[in-house]
């Protein structure tokens, strides 16, 4: 009787397990087929960033910060005044190319000028002076002749009268060439070797100025500073960027997408976003650039059959409007149609 009982109660006990079972696969095959009908594929979420031109504003001079005139964040128009930069160096070398024009000029305006009236004079005297000497040797040479055609006079008299004569007249047009190129001055050809020295240094003074035009550099366009490197006090070298100007004005966003994407993108489409930052504010963009990213952007298709390798490509929009708020860095994203 006993074993009876115990049978009985072991059935009794496999016919509940096996309706807990059925119980919980009906459970299961119920959830599964809500499932199946509640939950839809999540949708895919395109985000961009937001960006804007930056320009570094950089200058020729190397020298010391002196002195900044703006500070991170603030917002400038252009021409004003950013950095003040102090060269030392570059204030000698100026001294000394305004030294050097100042010598070259002097040599070209003397040789442009000629030689001074004391020296013209004193050619001119001698010239005279040779003048003479010629007009008395040459009587002393005729007087001689009339004797020696007379009898009175030696040959040999003669002929040193007439050398004296001739060295006279030697002397003669030694004395107008000196007084000629004493009234000519220079020659044109040192003329122009002085006029050449002095541009040169003219040129040298030039390109000091052109370096001292940055020791104050200004505003290249109007925008927002946003990064300053340097401190006051630093040394800069020539082109070494001082800070960076934000053109807040030009905005874009920049969106990565796979090309299966495209079709959705075209250029010259007005699209929606949204913006987290602005507490999820909606403003219309136009697609104005799309550009492959590469071979460096390329999803790998992960099975043999069925798929593809799929490149990224870039595409920025414009706002059609201005966004008020919307700065560089924000995160954009994308309402599907």
């Amino acid at each position: 009787m006993e074993k009876d009982e115990q049978r009985t109660v072991v059935r009794k006990k496999d016919k509940a397990l096996l309706a807990a079972l059925a119980v919980f696969a009906l459970v299961m095959a119920c959830i599964a087929i809500v499932g199946i009908l509640l939950i839809h594929p999540a949708e895919t979420t395109t985000q961009g960033q937001a960006d804007c031109d930056a320009v570094r504003v950089s200058g020729k001079l190397p020298g010391r910060i002196v002195k900044f005139y703006v500070h991170e964040g603030d917002t400038v128009h252009k021409g004003d005044k950013l950095v003040s930069i102090y060269s030392s160096t570059v204030d000698a070398k100026y001294y000394q190319a305004k030294q050097m024009q100042e010598a070259a000029a002097s040599q070209n305006q003397k040789a442009e000028k000629g030689t001074r009236d004391e020296i013209k004079q004193s050619a001119y005297n001698v010239w005279q002076q040779a003048i003479a000497a010629q007009t008395i040797a040459q009587k002393t040479y005729q007087r001689v002749e009339n004797l020696f055609q007379q009898g009175v006079a030696t040959e040999q008299k003669r002929d040193e009268a007439k050398a004296a004569y001739e060295a006279a007249t030697a002397q003669v047009k030694a004395a107008k060439a000196q007084y000629d190129l004493a009234v000519k001055g220079a020659q044109q050809e040192d003329k122009k070797a002085t006029k050449s020295m002095e541009n040169a240094a003219k040129g040298t003074v030039m390109e000091v100025e052109s370096l001292l035009e940055d020791q104050v550099l200004t505003a290249p366009c109007d925008g927002e500073v946003s990064e300053i490197y340097p401190q006051e006090g630093e040394l800069v070298a020539t082109g070494t960027p001082i800070m960076s100007l934000s053109k807040l004005d030009d905005m874009w966003v920049t969106f990565s997408v796979r090309e299966e994407q495209l079709k959705n993108l075209p250029m010259g489409k007005e699209v929606k976003v949204r913006i987290p930052a602005l507490n999820n504010m909606e403003a219309p963009m136009t697609v104005y650039y799309i550009h492959d990213m590469g071979s460096y952007a390329v999803w790998q298709a992960a099975k043999a059959y069925g798929q593809y390798d799929s490149k990224t490509f870039e595409v920025k929009a414009r706002p059609v409007g201005k966004i008020d708020g919307l700065r560089p860095g924000m995160s954009v994203i994308l309402i599907e149609d």
